[in-house]
């Protein structure tokens, strides 16, 4: 799709501005003064602080205990503090935040790697070095996002910083000569796509920042082309990985980072050779990619959520509405605008790439006209084999697909059901990231495992991960009165768990109720866990979920409760300090689940 436009390419690929110039004084003066003064305030704070130092024992620190997050605090403080003096300067025009820009600036472009060292790897999967190799730049996630950081401040305030010296944009520019375009143009990085290895949101996302930073600064045009004619292959890399329903199988956090990125690539495209990419906007399959965080919203900041994707999501902001917009979805942008008006803040304080706030800033006055919510609808994505189904009382998900997805938790066939917007069975979601969470050890963590998702157990085993552990024989079906999804799970285990079948059929009846029937045929005996948040009580024939609902029960034996403290950040984010595990046995081969 991609890579047959580069014979197309014009002589001269154009500039790209990401928003509007520090001189361009009518467009940020139209900041609403509620929006410019929270701003400000944040940029205040930023310089009365002080810059975080970061030493080698920080980032061996990773490689010695496999501690992410202690590093990444102080790397991502650095670029949101850069960041908010940035936005400062822009909506005020005093000056007055420059030289803390330029410290900013010269505090990154000294930094011995801009590679986090959890990706300071010259391999997919390959080990991780103590501390970075300056003669042999990494370049990962944040390494771009980096250069994209800079390119942008570059793009935006050149001029005034030429105007304290011009050292400053030079050495911009030499570093992302040294760290980003030369290794970039001159290597092979796993990410960038080889034959039929499957990619994920890195493909996306890293391109859309070389992009970015090669477009944003004044690059030759020799350079340019090189760029946009290897990034093109990389976006077909990462296409070919979408089914054409257009489903994220990283879960609905990692859209942002994918399909979302895939629309930033194209912007920058679509500004240097204008309209010669507009049939990939009109593509079904992109629309589709685009739709895909509409349909997994559940309500206010609730969405469904598998893999490593967290059930609250942060609200949508300016770059969902213009992805909308951009391949002609309504749906999607009327949804992006009213999920943006319930933010809490304007500005997207936590975000580290400027691109998206100064977005922010100069669209997000045109999103929150007239905001109106899309209408939920039921949707069955075939490529991850995940069902989506809704009435006016529940929202109803089952994941089918297999164990060997991208972000991977062990949960085919799992049940996620909210009531009147409020979680009733969950999907925990992952705990903050550390080594193990991407090592041969990932599925020892119990938020990976199937028996702490909403699944059967047999005799203590459970699923197993990879691509041959899966869904068979998934029928669907939508109707007025009622829709249903069932499937055969019993391909997800391993033989071990010596079961024959086990065949689920999940049904919403509209208005009424949520019914669950499993059908087991195996050698030993099945455990269901069920997992809330909600304190449960148990009674012979059913489950009363506190004021939220009850689950009547036929086919079990007596019922046992985990309490699961929960502690982790992460965690935390989306759930109480307590979560509970039912664990239901079989008691024959049928067990229902009627949830009102």
């Amino acid at each position: 799709m991609f890579s047959e436009i580069s014979g197309e390419l014009p002589d001269v690929l154009s500039d790209f501005m990401p928003g509007s110039a520090y001189s361009d004084r009518e467009r940020w003066n139209a900041v609403p003064h509620a929006v410019r003064d929270v701003v400000v305030r944040d940029a205040e704070a930023t310089i009365a602080g002080a810059w975080p130092l970061i030493t080698a024992s920080d980032y061996r620190d990773y490689t010695e205990t496999g501690n992410r997050s202690r590093f990444e605090a102080l790397y991502f403080t650095r670029r949101r503090m850069l960041n908010d003096l940035v936005l400062g300067e822009l909506v005020e025009a005093g000056g007055r935040f420059l030289p803390g820009i330029v410290d900013g600036i010269v505090l990154i472009a000294e930094e011995s790697g801009w590679q986090l060292p959890a990706h300071n790897a010259y391999g997919r999967g390959g080990p991780r070095l103590p501390l970075p190799d300056t003669s042999q730049p990494v370049v990962d996630l944040f390494a771009a996002e980096t250069a994209a950081l800079l390119a942008t401040i570059v793009a935006l305030l050149g001029d005034e910083l030429d105007g304290i010296s011009p050292e400053i944009t030079a050495r911009v520019k030499r570093e992302i000569e040294a760290r980003i375009l030369t290794p970039y143009l001159g290597r092979h990085f796993w990410w960038m796509g080889s034959g039929d290895e499957r990619m994920n949101n890195w493909t996306a996302w890293i391109s859309q920042n070389v992009l970015l930073t090669a477009f944003s600064l004044k690059t030759d045009q020799s350079t340019r082309r090189a760029v946009v004619e290897k990034a093109l292959d990389s976006l077909d890399a990462f296409l070919k990985d979408y089914a054409e329903d257009g489903a994220c199988e990283e879960g609905v956090l990692y859209y942002r980072h994918a399909a979302l990125c895939l629309h930033g690539a194209l912007t920058v495209l679509n500004s240097a050779a204008p309209g010669l990419f507009d049939k990939i906007w009109l593509q079904p399959k992109v629309r589709n990619m685009a739709e895909y965080i509409a349909n997994m919203h559940v309500a206010g900041c609730y969405y469904f959520n598998f893999a490593d994707s967290s059930a609250v999501v942060e609200p949508c902001s300016a770059r969902e509405y213009l992805f909308g917009k951009a391949v002609g979805s309504e749906m999607l942008a009327d949804f992006a605008a009213a999920d943006r008006a319930t933010a809490d803040n304007p500005h997207l304080p936590g975000e580290w790439n400027l691109w998206y706030r100064v977005q922010e800033l100069l669209v997000g006055t045109l999103t929150a006209a007239e905001p109106h919510p899309a209408p939920l609808r039921d949707i069955f994505y075939p490529g991850i084999g995940l069902f989506l189904a809704r009435d006016g009382q529940f929202s109803l998900a089952v994941k089918g697909g297999n164990n060997g997805e991208g972000h991977n938790h062990n949960d085919v066939g799992s049940v996620t059901l909210y009531k009147n917007g409020r979680p009733l069975l969950i999907d925990v979601g992952v705990e903050t990231y550390t080594a193990k969470t991407f090592s041969p050890r990932r599925y020892e963590i119990w938020t990976m495992q199937s028996a702490y998702h909403n699944l059967p157990t047999f005799s203590g085993v459970m699923q197993s991960a990879g691509e041959a552990f899966g869904a068979r024989d998934v029928e669907v079906e939508f109707g007025a009165e009622s829709t249903r999804i069932s499937l055969d799970i019993s391909g997800a285990y391993p033989p071990e768990a010596e079961v024959h079948r086990y065949r689920r059929t999940v049904t919403l009846l509209r208005g009424r109720h949520v019914e669950i029937v499993d059908a087991h045929d195996g050698d030993k005996p099945a455990v269901l866990s069920l997992m809330t948040c909600v304190a449960p009580t148990v009674t012979s024939e059913k489950i009363d979920l506190a004021d939220l609902g009850s689950i009547v029960i036929d086919g079990a034996g007596p019922i046992e409760i985990d309490e699961i403290e929960v502690d982790d950040t992460r965690l935390r984010s989306a759930w109480p300090e307590k979560l509970f595990r039912l664990r239901v046995p079989l008691v024959g081969k049928r067990l229902t689940l009627r949830i009102v």
